[in-house]
């Protein structure tokens, strides 16, 4: 099913582990050990298989967003 017809029908687009380590350019196994220590993005069980969705994704990569160190030097003079 493509992103429009799931659009559609008012379901969001989720992403298997692989192309979510993909997406990140990390290996499959980097994301398992982010969630077996609490660290990585909520996921969807589905049997067997974890699926994300890609605005939870999202959210946790804001949440990982590291501030600019230029902002934090100005404020120091």
């Amino acid at each position: 099913m493509n992103a429009e017809r799931l659009s559609a029908i008012g379901l969001e687009p989720v992403l298997t582990t692989c192309e979510l380590a993909e997406y990140l350019g990390v290996q499959v196994q980097a994301i398992y050990d982010l969630r077996a220590h609490g660290r990585g993005p909520s996921g969807i069980r589905v049997g067997r298989e974890i699926r994300f969705r890609v605005s939870d994704v999202l959210v946790w990569l804001e949440d990982l967003h590291e501030p600019s160190l230029s902002g934090a030097h100005e404020g120091a003079n």
